[in-house]
């Protein structure tokens, strides 16, 4: 699947690299997730690990086709990451 970055996107990663953000998206085992901001603005959220399995939510926005824009990442909270895990263990 492609994924396309804008300029402001890689700008605001704070604390992720980039490098990390293609690992959880291109992990093995992932959780995608439908996700709305407060204007309802759809994205789509992908929940997995780096190959250091550092668990991050990756959010993506579908383009067109298989294209996908990468709009952010972050690390999960500490909630988030006790349901990846419970989802991760039924996997």
């Amino acid at each position: 699947m492609p994924y396309e970055w804008e300029e402001w996107a890689l700008r605001a990663l704070a604390g992720v690299q980039p490098y990390e953000v293609r690992q959880a998206l291109e992990a093995k085992q992932r959780w995608p997730r439908p996700a709305a901001d407060a204007a309802g603005f759809q994205v789509l959220t992908v929940w997995a690990r780096t190959h250091d399995g550092r668990p991050l939510i990756v959010a993506v926005h579908h383009v067109h086709g298989f294209t996908w824009k990468i709009i952010g990442a972050r690390d999960m909270a500490d909630a988030e990451l006790a349901e990846f895990t419970r989802w991760e263990q039924t996997r």
